[in-house]
C-alpha cells in the first residue's frame, strides 16, 4: 500500500489542503476562503469554527478529486498562521466565536503597560520578535484581561491557530517550538518559555501550552474528527509548524545560509541559521525553526503584492474587463506593458509602502509613493515602476541580513509574485543575486507541512529529502548594464522612503 500525507496551510486567506505521496510529490490541492472581519480600527478578527469548516470541507474535496484510497493515508500536518490566541476554558470549550489574528493591533496599551517593566530592546533581544510588539500574543492575551474579563476569567490556555485545530482533530492541547516563538515570551536561546517574561505580564505560566518538536505526532484521529473528514482513525497527526518555518523548510533553508524571498500580499527575506539574526536597531523577526537546533530570520515590508494589486485596480481597470472577457491573467498584461518600459522606468520611482512601515522601514506611519512624475511617463512606467519599487524597498532591508549573515549567492523565491520572468529578473539586478525559481512555486508552506509529518511518521529519515524535492526551473542572474541602473536609483530610492517616512508621521499627527 502506497503511504499518502495530507498537508494543510492554514493562511490568513483561506485554508489550502494538499494530498502527497511517500516521496513529497503532490497529487492534487483546494482551496476554500474564509472570512475575515474588521469591526474596529486595528481589529483583525477569524472564526476558528470557520477553520475548522475549511478543514473538513477541504478534506472532503481533496478525497472526492482524487480517489484516494483513505487507508493510505498515514499522518497530516498543519501549517497555520502565527501570532494566534484562542482561549479554552477548563474543559477544552472555546470561550470565543471571533479570535485576533496575527494582524490584529489592538493591544498597544497592553504592550506600553507591558514595557514599563523591562526595556523594550531587552525584550526584543529574549525574544526575536520583531513584528510591532502589540500582535504578538501575550499582548491580545492582556487585551482580554482588561477588555473581556468574562472571557479571561474562564481562560485555561491559550493556543495558536493550528494547534486549535490540531486538538479538534486530537484532543491534544500542545505547540510546536516555531508557533511559541511568536508568544512574546519565548526566550529563543533557552528553547523555551522565559519564567522572567511571564512573570512581567502577569499571567499564569500554564496558560502557555506545552511545547513538542514539530515532528511529534500528537495521536491519531479522535471518533469524531474521523467522521467529520472521512477518514480512519488510525491518520497520525503531526504538531507542525507555524507558516514562516514551514515556507522556509519547503523553500529549501535546510542549512546555515540558505536564503528565501516570499512574494506575495506582504514580502520577507528570510534565512535559516544555527543562530537568531538580531539587532534592536532594524529588529528582523525570528522564528524558531521547524529543523531542531535552528532559526529562521526575515526582514519584511508590508506592501508588495497587494500595492501591486493597487496599481491594476486603480491604474489598469480596463485590463481588468479585457482579462476577464478573454480569460486572460491580468497580471500577465500588465507585465507585458511594464516590459516596454526600459529598467529604471524612465526615471520613475515608486515606494510601495501603501499599508504602512514594518519594523525594518523608518516609520510605521510610512505612505507610499510615485515620485519623479513628469508628462512623458506613461502606463507602461507606473507598472514597471511599481515592479521595481517593491524590488527595491526589499533590497533596502535585505542590507540588515546582510549585515549579520553570510548569505549564499541565490535566492528561491515563492509565492505569487515568483511566476513573474520580469520581477524575478528585476530582483537578480536590485539585490545582485541569481535569483532562483523551483518547481515549488506558492506550495512551500504545504511541503514544509507534509515533510514534517513525513519525518514525524517514520516515511522519511530526516528532512534533507526536500533537495530531491525541489527542482530548479529557471535561475535569473544579474545583467550588469541594468544593475548599474538601479545602483544610481539607490540613494534618491533611499531619499524617497525617508521623506515619505517624514510626511506619514506628519500626516498621522493630523486629525479632520
Amino acid at each position: 500500500m502506497k503511504k499518502k500525507i495530507i498537508a494543510y496551510d492554514l493562511g490568513t486567506g483561506g485554508n489550502k489542503a494538499s494530498l502527497y505521496d511517500a516521496d513529497g510529490v503532490c497529487l492534487s490541492r483546494t482551496f476554500d476562503p474564509y472570512q475575515t472581519f474588521y469591526p474596529r480600527s486595528g481589529f483583525h478578527e477569524q472564526k476558528p469554527a470557520d477553520w475548522w469548516k475549511s478543514i473538513v470541507k477541504t478534506t472532503k474535496q481533496l478525497l472526492e478529486k482524487t480517489d484516494v484510497n483513505v487507508d493510505e493515508i498515514e499522518c497530516l500536518a498543519i501549517s497555520g498562521h502565527s501570532l494566534g490566541v484562542v482561549p479554552l476554558d477548563k474543559k477544552g470549550r472555546l470561550l470565543r466565536d471571533n479570535i485576533p489574528i496575527w494582524s490584529d493591533s489592538r493591544a498597544g496599551a497592553q504592550a506600553e503597560w507591558f514595557f514599563r517593566k523591562i526595556d523594550q530592546d531587552a525584550w526584543y533581544m529574549i525574544t526575536g520578535n520583531g513584528f510591532p510588539a502589540k500582535l504578538y500574543s501575550v499582548f491580545k492575551i492582556l487585551w482580554y484581561r482588561d477588555h473581556d474579563p468574562e472571557v479571561f476569567n474562564e481562560i485555561s490556555r491559550v493556543i495558536g491557530t493550528k494547534d486549535y485545530i490540531n486538538y479538534l482533530l486530537t484532543g491534544e492541547i500542545k505547540t510546536d517550538y516555531s508557533y511559541a516563538s511568536g508568544s512574546g515570551v519565548y526566550d529563543l536561546k533557552r528553547w523555551d518559555y522565559s519564567s522572567e517574561l511571564i512573570a512581567l505580564s502577569g499571567l499564569e505560566e500554564a496558560i502557555f501550552p506545552e511545547i513538542v518538536p514539530s515532528t511529534e505526532i500528537l495521536g491519531q484521529l479522535t471518533p469524531h474528527a474521523a467522521d467529520s473528514l472521512g477518514l480512519p482513525r488510525e491518520v497520525k497527526v503531526a504538531c507542525g509548524g507555524v507558516d514562516n518555518s514551514c515556507m522556509a523548510l519547503g523553500a529549501g533553508n535546510i542549512e546555515s545560509g540558505k536564503v528565501y524571498l516570499s512574494l506575495g500580499s506582504s514580502a520577507w527575506i528570510a534565512v535559516s541559521d544555527v543562530n537568531p539574526v538580531l539587532d534592536a536597531d532594524h529588529r528582523p523577526f525570528v522564528f524558531t525553526h521547524v529543523i531542531p537546533d535552528m532559526f529562521t530570520s526575515a526582514v519584511s515590508i508590508f506592501s508588495a503584492g497587494n500595492s501591486f494589486r493597487w496599481i491594476r485596480d486603480q491604474i489598469c481597470p480596463d485590463l481588468i474587463k479585457k482579462a476577464e472577457e478573454s480569460h486572460q491573467d491580468v497580471y500577465e498584461m500588465m507585465v507585458s506593458l511594464a516590459e516596454k518600459s526600459p529598467p529604471g522606468a524612465n526615471k520613475l520611482l515608486f515606494n510601495p509602502s501603501l499599508a504602512g512601515g514594518s519594523s525594518q522601514e523608518p516609520d510605521p506611519n510610512i505612505r507610499g509613493a510615485f515620485s519623479g512624475l513628469d508628462l512623458g511617463h506613461k502606463r507602461s512606467d507606473l507598472i514597471r515602476a511599481g515592479m521595481e519599487g517593491i524590488a527595491m524597498n526589499l533590497g533596502s532591508v535585505l542590507k540588515v541580513l546582510n549585515k549579520f549573515s553570510d548569505l549564499s549567492d541565490h535566492m528561491v523565491i515563492v509565492g505569487g509574485g515568483s511566476k513573474s520572468k520580469l520581477w524575478r529578473e528585476i530582483f537578480a539586478d536590485v539585490f545582485n543575486m541569481n535569483i532562483v525559481k523551483t518547481n515549488i512555486g506558492d506550495e512551500a508552506g504545504s511541503l514544509g507541512a507534509a515533510a514534517i509529518a513525513a519525518v514525524g511518521c517514520g516515511l522519511w529519515n530526516d528532512f534533507s529529502k526536500i533537495e530531491e524535492i525541489l527542482v530548479v526551473e529557471s535561475v535569473s542572474k544579474p545583467v550588469q548594464k541594468n544593475k548599474q541602473v538601479y545602483q544610481k536609483l539607490e540613494e534618491v530610492y533611499e531619499k524617497l522612503r525617508d521623506s515619505q517616512a517624514d510626511i506619514g508621521r506628519s500626516l498621522s499627527n493630523i486629525t479632520f
